[in-house]
């Protein structure tokens, strides 16, 4: 807390976006030195993700046809980018919960009563669990990697299909961001931020080949945002993807997912922040 109040105090001098800036990175690092000290919160968000790996690989992996062939490596390829898409937004839930947390405990308060820059609280918590998030994708991949998944393309479309990824799961921690603000228990915050997600993630292309959905499913997995960056990372990894489909995200996925991810970040950011500063009053 000291460090947070030393650099608040001097936040009323200068640029009002170096501010902004700077009091939004001593946020991150005042989170991120917290996760630290609670290891379990990173371990246990590593697990979920490596069970689903396993689980979708080895029992799933034979029964589904993808591309007319129900080999397991294909499947595991293609099921890849729906598993790291999930993970990264599988962490809005703690980042709900998270502020939820910090609300319920009085920090928020805290914060509040300092002069630092507005937005700046929940900048730096967002910013901080898309460090975890990151951190969680790579040793992910590395599981992966173990289990048969390969990609076909070069270095600089792969790091920007994780690119992306990242993208995604910091705009959905925004989503969770409102979610923690709206609640009142830490509680609340994780059951909100999970009711909407298995909807988002499972209606899409993630773990089955959307064309073999009913239409009207089809068209809905289509035009998901989560599908988009789905169909995008299975391009940038050179991965199989689902059958051809004439619904402009699956034609441009890499245009729709950014576009996608952006709009999220600034609606739900611009709703987090008014939701702040009304709480705050």
């Amino acid at each position: 807390m000291s460090a947070v109040t030393g650099a608040a105090r001097v936040a009323p001098s200068g640029n009002p976006f170096i501010r902004s800036v700077r009091d939004s990175l001593v946020v991150a690092k005042r989170n991120l030195i917290r996760m630290s000290r609670i290891p379990e919160m990173v371990i246990f968000g590593l697990i979920q993700p490596i069970m689903f790996v396993v689980l979708f690989t080895y029992v799933f992996g034979g029964s589904m046809n993808i591309g007319g062939t129900t080999d397991p490596d294909v499947y595991t390829e293609f099921l890849m980018a729906g598993i790291f898409a999930q993970t990264v937004t599988f962490a809005t839930a703690g980042a709900g919960a998270g502020i939820a947390d910090d609300m319920h405990k009085g920090l928020i308060d805290r914060f509040r009563s300092l002069p630092m820059a507005r937005g700046a609280v929940l900048t730096g918590r967002t910013l901080a669990d898309l460090v975890q998030t990151a951190l969680t994708l790579a040793v992910l991949a590395v599981v992966a990697l173990l289990v048969g998944w390969r990609t076909h393309t070069n270095a600089g479309e792969v790091l920007g299909a994780f690119g992306l990824l990242l993208l995604l799961g910091y705009a959905f921690t925004w989503v969770g961001a409102l979610i923690g603000l709206s609640v009142r228990t830490p509680e609340a915050a994780t059951s909100g931020g999970l009711i909407w997600l298995f909807p988002v993630t499972f209606i899409s292309n993630a773990f089955v080949d959307s064309s073999r959905m009913t239409p009207w499913l089809q068209h809905v997995a289509d035009w998901n945002p989560f599908s988009a960056t789905v169909q995008a990372c299975r391009e940038l990894f050179g991965n199989p993807g689902v059958s051809p489909s004439d619904a402009w995200p699956m034609q441009h996925p890499v245009w729709a997912s950014l576009i996608y991810s952006v709009l999220i970040i600034v609606i739900f950011r611009t709703l987090s922040v008014r939701k702040y500063r009304s709480a705050a009053a």
